[in-house]
């Protein structure tokens, strides 16, 4: 470990790697850094009170003594660009060397940054891409960081990129930061477990150390009272949803008659209903309906108690627009039609006057702002809605300005990251006073000590309402301001964050002081693991987990149509008969993949290999969790590209169209491109084409009759000559992948290709198959550059003003043809 000033009571941080002058020597980092160093550890320290500091000085430490790359990841891109900021400047490392990646650098530029970077700063979405498409190697890894670590739950790219590390790095130390880990010990546990960390680190406003950098921050909560009309407009929503509840009653899956459900009640009579379904008892069928049009319901009640009146209006007008949709459910169209509701929405419409919080929120800024002289106030809301709504409503008394997320919504545009960028130093420099914002703000991001943080209203849980209080009260006494409307769930949310965070402090405490138990409950929990991937730089059996989010495992796969759909020569027995062992596959497993930040990109062919097979997968397969499960699997290598033909290649004559239910029976009621064209696209390319229907219920899921859904899939098997096979989640049709990719590759000795066995190919659609070979070019746009230039030769003589002029192509498609075309060739 490096000598710091800390040692001999210097104001400042003196370590190899960090800039001289920079970091304020505060004790408590010091300290924590120590333990990092020397362990996979959780550092939990307060909002504001430097954790990137701390990972920092273990970053440099191990740069410093190691070598290798240094890897940190972030939840959000401004977060992201933030860290980056703050690295080039704490550290003597050149600017150059410490790269960001997010899905705005592309695929390629990224794994040839990767391999000249000492260290990387990237969204996690990003880098679990890289590695499920084999374009990074963690192997050189030496420090990795999880910063706002608490998100390790669940399918969040966290828990993958995790799992990576530990199995391929040569000497791997993972720190993973937060200010608020869990709610409970029982999550800290499984942060720390999905994470692979041996000790927790803690530092609380409490510690000495500590307490001299914080200062007290106090919590106001104000009620509000609901006006008359919105009482009416509620209740008349509520007396549905009872309705709906005495009808579950009389299916006997409930007791409840309170239009006060909580999230658990539902649960629980969702679990009812699927037990009757799964008895095929129509009376779950008819339930789940009823239940679905209830949580619709819930919402509606919410927006209009909690939100704004203008928030509901406009979400009645999506339920309408869902209900007149093709293919619409009978619970969208039932409700649109319910007098009550319809009664609901007149008094909607006809309400001129906004939610009475925004008179408060007026006055509250007010007061801050201009009778106390206050420079800075922050107002969350967890609708977008109403965000857009209070930013126009504050602008005609102060300076506003809105801070959303990157997505579009129904209604609303997302803000760029160069527009979140700009938004957050236009508040630094003071150029506006109000920053409303959704939870995109809440994690980490270095926004400027402010006046007040108003929360339009209260989060239900410990861990976001930390992370809200923590942008104030950093370098003076901050004030938070929670508004409540009376007699609403606001009550309950308040209520269950307030008590969440007291526990959740004593939860921390309690980790101070029983840290060596800790550690002997992680070590029980399957760390180990961990270790053994180290060592041998395979992954144990027991990371590879086939659950289903609802706890229960794989069920065997249904057939329907024709089944079958591999290939491969078969093992026989002596009677003649095709032996099990046949149809078994071996255990593969997979490593590549590619990601959706390139939707236009290159359509490129794939070698077998006699040790693996190899699978490619369409990079808009990464909403699903296949591809990445297949890069954990020994044997298996994954590619992804941008196929012109389904969702799955696994040889040179199976290629697969992966549907779930729902995507199922959208092609059969008028989705944007039908089933039989895709599969018809598919038959014309490959020998084999598969179709997977993934998911349950496919009769029950949707008002559509079964003897259509039946002329489907009779129509795909028998006029298409398709294999149609069902599979129960995304772990069985990933087993379903492999299982067909080992018979074609390793007993059929076949190789992948993406461009598959095209038979009897029209001119027009040689001429496309030419154009997409070029690098950056998919279908789509061969189509449109051969029907703008006429022919092949003239796509590929045309300059680079030339090609601009081509719906779809930009700079870089540009280039990259012309580079393709025009360029030297040099093996």
């Amino acid at each position: 470990m490096a000598t710091t000033d800390a040692e001999s009571g210097g104001e400042y941080v003196t370590e190899p790697l960090v800039t001289d002058g920079l970091l304020e020597n505060r004790r408590y980092q010091v300290e924590l850094a120590d333990t990092a160093d020397d362990t996979h550890a959780l550092v939990c320290l307060p909002t504001g009170l430097g954790k990137t500091t701390v990972s920092l000085l273990v970053t440099a430490r191990r740069l410093h003594s190691v070598g290798g790359t240094a890897l940190l990841l972030a939840p959000t891109k401004p977060l992201v660009q933030q860290h980056a900021e703050f690295y080039r400047e704490a550290l003597t490392i050149p600017d150059d060397e410490i790269v960001v990646f997010t899905g705005e650098v592309r695929p390629d530029d990224r794994a040839e940054l990767f391999e000249r970077a000492r260290v990387v700063i990237a969204t996690p979405q990003v880098v679990e891409n890289d590695l499920v498409g084999n374009r990074i190697d963690l192997s050189g890894v030496t420090h990795c960081t999880f910063d706002e670590c608490h998100r390790a739950t669940g399918d969040y790219a966290y828990n993958y990129i995790a799992d990576r590390y530990h199995a391929d790095a040569d000497d791997p130390l993972v720190t993973a930061m937060s200010a608020s880990p869990g709610d409970d010990e029982e999550a800290i546990l499984e942060v720390c477990e999905n994470l692979g960390l041996s000790e927790v680190t803690v530092m609380t406003e409490d510690d000495a150390d500590v307490a001299e950098y914080t200062h007290d921050t106090s919590v106001v909560w104000q009620r509000i009272e609901l006006p008359e009309v919105v009482i009416e407009i509620r209740d008349a929503v509520n007396e549905v949803v009872a309705d709906r509840l005495e009808q579950l009653k009389e299916l006997g899956v409930t007791n409840k008659s309170s239009p006060d459900l909580s999230e658990r009640e539902i649960q629980g009579m969702q679990a009812e209903l699927r037990k009757l379904m799964d008895n095929d008892q129509s009376e779950g069928y008819q339930g789940m309906s009823l239940l679905a049009e209830i949580r619709k319901l819930r919402t509606a009640v919410t927006y209009v108690e909690t939100q704004s009146v203008e928030s509901l209006r406009r979400y009645f007008e999506r339920l309408k627009e869902a209900a007149r949709s093709s293919g619409a459910s009978k619970a969208d169209q039932r409700l649109v039609s319910e007098p009550k509701i319809r009664e609901a929405m007149r008094k909607a419409n006809a309400y001129d006057d906004l939610h009475p919080k925004f008179r408060q929120t007026r006055m509250l800024l007010a007061e801050t702002l201009g009778i106390e002289n206050g420079e800075r106030v922050i107002v969350f809301t967890e609708s977008r809605d109403t965000a857009e709504t209070l930013v126009d409503f504050l602008s005609d008394h102060f300076q506003t300005e809105k801070f959303v997320g990157q997505s579009d919504t129904d209604g609303s545009e997302g803000m760029t990251q160069t527009e979140q960028q700009d938004t957050l130093d236009r508040f630094r420099a003071g150029e506006f006073e109000v920053l409303v914002s959704t939870s995109v703000a809440e994690e980490g991001l270095d926004v400027p000590e402010v006046d007040l943080v108003m929360f339009y209203e209260p989060v239900p849980t410990a861990i976001r309402a930390i992370q809200r209080k923590g942008r104030t009260g950093r370098q003076a006494e901050g004030r938070v301001v929670v508004l409540l409307a009376e007699d609403t769930r606001d009550e309950a949310y308040f209520w269950k964050a307030r008590n969440d965070q007291k526990r959740m402090k004593r939860e921390l405490q309690n980790l101070k002081s029983v840290a060596g138990e800790l550690e002997a409950e992680l070590d029980q929990t399957g760390l180990d693991e961990y270790a053994d991937a180290e060592g041998d730089g395979t992954e144990s059996e027991a990371d590879r987990d086939t659950t289903t989010d609802d706890g229960s495992g794989s069920a065997p796969a249904e057939t329907g149509g024709e089944s079958g759909g591999g290939g491969g020569a078969e093992s026989t027995s002596d009677d003649g008969q095709a032996g099990l062992d046949a149809f078994a596959g071996e255990d593969v497993a997979d490593e590549a993949g590619t990601d959706a930040d390139e939707l236009d990109g290159t359509v490129a062919t794939a070698a077998g290999d006699t040790e693996t097979i190899e699978i490619v997968a369409d990079q808009r397969e990464l909403d699903s969790t296949i591809a990445r499960d297949l890069s954990t699997r020994d044997g298996v290598e994954t590619r992804l590209e941008t196929l012109a033909v389904g969702d799955y290649v696994l040889s040179d004559r199976v290629v697969v169209e992966r549907k779930t239910v729902a995507d199922f029976l959208d092609t059969l009621t008028g989705g944007d491109r039908s089933m039989f064209e895709q599969v018809g696209d598919a038959t014309r390319h490959y020998a084999r084409p598969v179709v997977v229907v993934e998911g349950e219920d496919l009769y029950g899921a949707r008002n559509v009759h079964h003897r259509a859904i039946n002329g489907a899939l009779a129509s795909l098997a028998v006029d298409f000559g398709a294999s149609v096979m069902r599979t129960a989640d995304e772990a069985e049709t990933a087993d379903l992948l492999e299982t067909i990719a080992g018979r074609e590759q390793d007993e059929g000795d076949r190789e992948v290709s993406v461009h598959g066995e095209k038979q009897s190919k029209t001119l027009a659609e040689q001429q496309e198959y030419v154009v997409t070979s070029v690098a950056e070019v998919g279908p789509v746009t061969a189509r449109n550059l051969l029907e703008h230039f006429g022919s092949v030769e003239a796509v590929m003589t045309a300059d680079h003003d030339d090609l601009l002029a081509v719906d779809g192509i930009g700079d870089v498609t540009a280039d990259r043809i012309r580079d393709v075309v025009g360029g030297d060739y040099e093996p």
